[in-house]
This record gives structure tokens, C-alpha cells and sequence, in this order.
């Protein structure tokens, strides 16, 4: 039987997008979201953001779930940070479940077509964009470098699976080191690599303290790929390292956030110029996040490259982009 939504959450009066998050109403979409809108034609349409705690209660995700699926102008949502817990406590409520979304356990994106409710998992997709984008050409293949990722999250489960595709011949890490602060997150990572059986080692480190990142940090090879993906410099304060971790030389210093404190940015740019860092915010990863999303809830073609990518991506810059924060 359709269960009708509660009262927590308000009927759309007009077609209506939903941002999944924690702080939603401090992010950029919500400027970016009604200029992009304008450009692509998609009418007279409004963007709501849902906030959650981490790793909130099922029931919590499941009214909301509910809620979209059978609000009639309730037409998607994007979904951050709650991907993995929101896919588990929902994965009955929808009708479709992409693979991407069933081979990683988690979802990035709700929509409706023909009728039917549907999960997307488009991490995959996205972070390859932007990964493709800033790493240097053979970059592996040159270095034999490692890749650490810090947050055990869908989303470096998406990044992890682009990076070991045996379609990048040698050009893949030589290890995928995972670290988190509890165990729970790792298993299940180690689980999907082991089954999706890519060829790449893996190791998994349980990190309750700063400190334990520090130390894996220390042992990596010149040039390897450092990404802060657990959230800490937006949905939390701080960083998943101290003030005394040591980038390697030539290393590639990721943060998937591109707004809040990055604390995690600041401590590469205080080693840029010593240890030779390439440093990559969050940005470019947002744009495609959210364009891949916005053109299924929507049903729309949104380029990917090319001339009409950089308009959609001029006018994400001037309706929202964060300036630049002063060296500290």
C-alpha cells in the first residue's frame, strides 16, 4: 500500500529539486542551482534542501524517501554524504536501482521516469570527470605512485573503482589504501573491491586519531594521490591529519569539499612549495556532481566537455563560487 508522506515534510506547489545533505542551505547550489536552471530552460522550478545528521536513523531517510517518491512535483534529489546509509534503508522503496548503485551500495541521485522511482549511484561517473581532469597524463604509469584516501564513503568507493579499471591499462595505482575511524565503513569497502576483483592491492586502515592518517602518510611513495573524502573542513570541523603530517614529495592533495573551513587544503598549501604539491579543491568535482544529477531528475542532455561545459561552468562561478581564502 502507498504510504502517504507525513507532515514533517511540506507538498511541492511547483516542480521541485531536493539537495540531501547536512548544511544544505551553505551550499553554492542554492545560488548556482536557479542560474543553471535558467540557462538549461527548465522552467518555473525550485531547489529544497533536506539536512541530516550523518549517519541518522533509517526511519529518518525513509520518511523522506517516501515523501519523493510519492510527492507528485517532488522530481529528484541529490544526495551527499548520506549515500551509503540512505541506500540501506531504503533500497525496498525503489522500483529501479541502477547497477552503479547495487555493485557499490549506495546512491547519489533519486528520480522519476515513467512512473517508477529510481536510484542512481552517478559517483562513478562524476569523480572520474574530475579525476581525468587534473591528473597529469600517465600519472601512475610515470610515478607507481599509491592512492589514500581518507572516509571510507560512497564516494571513495566511486573514486576507487575509476582508478583500478583495468581500462587504464598501467596507468592505475599501485596500491588503494582506505583509511577510516571505524571499522564498519572498511569491511564493507574491502567487501566491494574483493568483488569487483580489479587486480589492484588494497589495504585497509582503521584510523581513530589523526595521528594513524599521519603515519600512512608517511610511508607513500613521491607523487601519490591524497584525498580528504570524510567530510571534516565542511560537514565537521578540522581534518583527518595534524599540523605535523608530511605530504610526499610531488603528491596530488585532493579535498572533495570545496566550501567551509579546509583545514585540510590549508596544511597542503603550508608544504605547496617544499614538497612540490599539486593541491585540487572540491569544485570542479561539484559541477559534475550535481550537472550528471540535474540531467536525469530533468531528462536533459548537459554536455560534459567541451564549450557548452565551460558555460555551464562560467555560470556556476559567477552565481556561487566560494572566493579564494587567504594564505594562512
Amino acid at each position: 500500500m502507498t504510504q502517504v508522506a507525513t507532515t514533517t515534510y511540506e507538498a511541492a506547489r511547483r516542480p521541485t529539486f531536493y539537495f540531501i545533505g547536512v548544511t544544505t542551505a551553505q551550499s553554492s547550489i542554492m545560488r548556482v542551482f536557479p542560474a543553471w536552471a535558467k540557462h538549461l530552460g527548465l522552467g518555473d522550478v525550485e531547489i529544497r534542501g533536506i539536512d541530516f545528521k550523518p549517519h541518522s536513523s533509517p526511519e529518518a531517510y525513509r520518511e523522506a524517501v517516501r515523501f519523493l517518491r510519492d510527492d507528485p512535483l517532488s522530481l529528484g534529489a541529490l544526495v551527499t554524504t548520506h549515500k551509503i546509509d540512505l541506500y540501506a534503508a531504503c533500497r525496498d522503496l525503489f522500483d529501479e536501482i541502477d547497477d552503479y548503485a547495487r555493485i557499490m551500495g549506495e546512491t547519489s541521485c533519486l528520480s522519476k521516469r515513467d512512473g517508477k522511482f529510481v536510484c542512481h549511484a552517478k559517483d562513478p561517473i562524476t569523480s572520474g570527470f574530475a579525476l581525468d581532469g587534473f591528473l597529469p597524463e600517465g600519472h601512475f604509469a610515470t610515478t607507481g605512485a599509491e592512492v589514500f584516501s581518507m572516509g571510507a564513503g560512497g564516494s571513495t568507493i566511486a573514486l576507487t573503482w575509476h582508478l583500478m579499471q583495468r581500462s587504464r591499462g598501467a596507468d592505475r595505482p599501485s596500491k588503494v589504501i582506505v583509511s577510516n575511524r571505524s571499522a564498519g565503513r572498511l569491511e564493507e569497502i574491502e567487501r566491494i573491491h574483493r568483488e569487483l576483483d580489479l587486480g589492484v592491492p588494497c589495504e585497509y586502515v582503521t584510523a581513530p586519531r589523526p595521528e594513524d592518517n599521519d603515519a600512512v602518510l608517511a610511508r607513500l611513495s613521491p607523487g601519490a594521490l591524497v584525498i580528504n573524502a570524510t567530510g571534516l573542513g565542511k560537514d565537521a570541523p578540522g581534518s583527518p591529519l595534524t599540523d605535523a603530517a608530511v605530504f610526499p614529495e610531488r603528491a596530488i592533495a585532493w579535498d572533495l569539499n570545496y566550501r567551509g573551513d579546509l583545514v585540510y587544503l590549508d596544511q597542503a598549501r603550508a608544504q605547496e612549495r617544499e614538497r612540490r604539491l599539486q593541491i585540487e579543491d572540491g569544485w570542479t568535482y561539484f559541477i559534475y556532481g550535481w550537472t550528471r544529477v540535474i540531467a536525469e531528475v530533468f531528462h536533459r542532455d548537459i554536455a560534459s566537455s567541451g564549450p557548452a561545459f565551460d558555460e555551464i561552468c562560467r555560470i556556476a562561478a559567477d552565481a556561487g563560487k566560494p572566493a579564494p581564502r587567504a594564505a594562512s
